[in-house]
């Protein structure tokens, strides 16, 4: 394969400067915060302010925290290299036997239209991050009733992914000698440090949580959202689908995995809320919108918070 030469100090630049994601210390605190505010706006009279900003100040709380945790396991003094490439040799043997085509054909693909080959590293270490906060604030913001259930899909799939994790396997850019390359490090863009620390270090391919998270972005966008631009921003799937194999930190298998987390996360769900519904304690809601029965047998419509959130946020947002 035709090495493509670094892009020099400019690409750089344009890496480090777009991949400070805040660390576990100031996810935590953010998390403090935000209860300190929760427990304060608890005191305050209600008004129309208190009625948003509860729920806005609560799931930041568990938003950052979650965040916190995921940061904070990162961080974690693992061992990662007993076995993880004898395993990437397996998922090749697999993924040839299956008829999956082959990461490498992409790559070379990318590599030979270099603009494609930047775009690709770009994309890899822009997107992860801020597109899943602007997926779950437009969730919360327009589509309340459904944001808690995609909230606790992505929660279970990250969870998944964590605990599989702790398997290693190396991903495709360190078996050079099938001919892979780190197209991170070809355009200076290389996010990772040394081999041997983090969840989600050097030798966690498996599975990908690029996949997971642009998956939970994409279905949820495309199960939420009425518009027919819904489309266009599901997209984000298929495309980090292709990135993270063309840049060669990610097998077929690695995405297929994360894809099936999100399905076994929704059933969980599913099945939680509805033995909750079932049991005693639930109701017949869907949603923010219960239906109940008055005395006189005339259905009576309870709306919650968050359907008038809803109703407020289509009204700003037009």
């Amino acid at each position: 394969m035709t090495v493509v030469p670094r892009h020099g100090r400019l690409a750089a630049m344009f890496a480090a400067g777009i991949t400070k994601w805040p660390t576990w210390q100031e996810a935590w605190i953010t998390s403090a915060i935000c209860l300190v505010l929760l427990v304060g706006l608890r005191r305050v009279r209600t008004s129309r302010f208190t009625e948003f900003a509860l729920p806005t100040v609560s799931e930041l709380a568990v938003l950052t925290g979650l965040y916190g945790l995921w940061r904070t396991a990162k961080n974690l003094p693992l061992t990662q290299s007993d076995g993880a490439i004898e395993r990437a040799r397996s998922i090749v043997d697999f993924q040839n036997a299956i008829g999956l085509p082959s990461e490498l054909g992409l790559q070379e693909f990318v590599i030979d239209h270099d603009p494609l080959g930047w775009l690709a590293s770009a994309y890899y270490i822009t997107m992860h991050v801020p597109a899943l906060f602007l997926f779950l604030a437009w969730m919360f913001w327009r589509h309340r009733d459904e944001y808690g259930r995609w909230r606790n899909v992505l929660s279970l799939t990250t969870a998944g992914c964590l605990f599989i994790r702790f398997v290693h396997v190396a991903p495709p850019r360190f078996l050079t000698d099938l001919g892979y390359e780190d197209l991170s490090e070809v355009y200076d863009m290389s996010v990772y440090g040394p081999v041997g620390t983090g969840v989600s270090g050097q030798f966690v391919a498996m599975p990908s949580i690029h996949v997971a998270w642009a998956g939970v972005i994409g279905i949820g966008i495309v199960a939420a959202g009425p518009s027919r631009w819904k489309w266009l921003f599901a997209a984000h799937l298929p495309i980090t689908i292709l990135v993270v194999s063309a840049t060669g930190h990610h097998w077929w298998l690695d995405g297929i995995v994360a894809l099936g987390l999100i399905g076994l996360s929704w059933m969980i769900d599913e099945g939680v809320r509805r033995a909750w519904r079932a049991s005693p304690f639930g109701t017949d809601t869907v949603g923010d919108v219960s239906e109940q029965v008055g005395e006189g047998g005339e259905e009576i419509v309870v709306v919650g918070e968050g359907a008038e959130l809803r109703e407020l946020g289509d009204h700003v947002g037009g």
